[in-house]
């Protein structure tokens, strides 16, 4: 398709995506002075509307993803002065909390799964304490009485992120940056250099550089070439939402997870009374279908932890698409293809390393070198087979 016209003014960058991470990246590219576009038909939308915002570096810790570890950490460091610097450039309250983690275990199996963690934990350097059922209970008496222990990481804090995105995107649109609120269509490349995209209503928008940064589609950009398409896939997540009532004491204080049967779950209490439950993980394409199984399942292990979210009201059930890569690591930087960069694949770590991915693609555009802490995850680490064999 030729485009039916064209932008008279081209960008020195244009991010494709407004979920969370094409907003930090668009307004820390702004910040730096240059001239910045996103299209997305609905920034601030996307994956964010669903996660229940953890930024859990030490309890989300999983075996072989130490590297990944070093980059988590970073970017959880950086949260508080983050939080403060957008609550002043948008005005907005990103609901930021510093209430702490428990991870529990209910049966034996997950006691000595919670123990090895802990171990693994502690050959990091990971700062957690070890607590037994008793002193879980202490901490959250609502827990249920056969919780065998627990660990305590008071590091591993939480965000809303809605009030995230919200707060991204207003920051965005006090900066300066051109919002084209349409799909991105087609990205045009002129002298094996990436110059823009095409939209969905024919406008061509030219730009120095062009940021891919729209989550689980990324991989479906047309326009791409082969051997740059990034290989993320969409991996499904139903999550739950739950209101304790306002003349209630709060269910719980701080985020509380574990794994019953080998499913993880989690309960995220917001300061509004809201209870986030989540997630499951599924293989299953680009569904986003709420299941009764789904619910189901992810009421009964809550249930097992905390018996009395049964009495709440069931406000809104929903299921989201995380982009995963093939080592469930993002993908910052530039591309084999001159002008296009990356900034997809954060999976299940996007609202955690919202920070650092905004910092790194900022340092990129800006001095043309990958920060030495991001250099682990660039694009180019993937070769061409695992880039071509896409999911349909």
């Amino acid at each position: 398709m030729s485009p039916t016209h064209s932008s008279t003014r081209p960008s020195d960058v244009l991010v494709i995506g407004g979920g969370i991470i094409g907003l930090v990246t668009a307004w820390r590219a702004a910040q730096r002075g240059l001239a910045t576009a996103l299209v997305d038909p609905e920034p601030g939308g996307g994956a964010a509307q669903v996660a229940a915002g953890m930024l859990a570096a030490v309890t989300e810790l999983h075996y072989g993803e130490e590297t990944l570890l070093g980059l988590n950490l970073a970017s959880a460091r950086r949260y508080p002065e983050f939080v403060a610097e957008l609550t002043e450039a948008s005005g907005r309250d990103p609901g930021h909390r510093q209430c702490g983690t428990l991870a529990v275990a209910l049966d034996a199996d997950d006691r000595a799964h919670l123990r090895d963690l802990h171990a693994l934990q502690s050959r990091c350097g990971l700062a957690s304490q070890w607590l037994t059922g008793r002193e879980c209970r202490r901490l959250e008496p609502m827990l249920a009485p056969g919780v065998r222990g627990g660990l305590r990481v008071d590091g591993d804090h939480q965000i809303d992120p809605r009030r995230l995105a919200a707060a991204l995107l207003t920051a965005c649109e006090r900066a300066g940056v051109r919002l084209h609120r349409t799909w991105a269509q087609r990205l045009t490349v002129d002298r094996d250099r990436a110059t823009g995209v095409v939209t969905a209503d024919g406008t061509a928008l030219g730009a120095g550089r062009v940021v891919l940064a729209a989550g689980s589609l990324s991989g479906r950009l047309e326009g791409v070439p082969a051997d740059v398409l990034p290989p993320v896939r969409p991996v499904k997540g139903q999550v739950l939402r739950l209101a304790v009532p306002r003349d209630r004491p709060p269910l719980l204080n701080r985020t509380v997870r574990a794994v019953v049967r080998g499913s993880h779950v989690y309960l995220v209490p917001r300061e509004n009374g809201e209870l986030v439950v989540g997630a499951t993980s599924e293989e299953l394409g680009w569904d986003t279908t709420v299941t009764a199984g789904g619910v189901y399942e992810l009421l009964r292990d809550a249930h097992e932890l905390v018996p009395g979210i049964t009495e709440l009201p069931l406000t809104e059930t929903r299921a989201g698409l995380r982009p995963g890569s093939p080592d469930n690591a993002p993908l910052l930087g530039p591309t084999a293809l001159e002008g296009l960069l990356l900034a997809t694949g954060h999976f299940r770590n996007g609202v955690l390393l919202t920070p650092v991915t905004g910092d790194v693609l900022a340092h990129v555009l800006t001095t043309g070198e990958l920060p030495a802490e991001a250099r682990p995850f660039s694009p180019r680490r993937f070769g061409a087979s695992a880039l071509s064999e896409q999911p349909a």
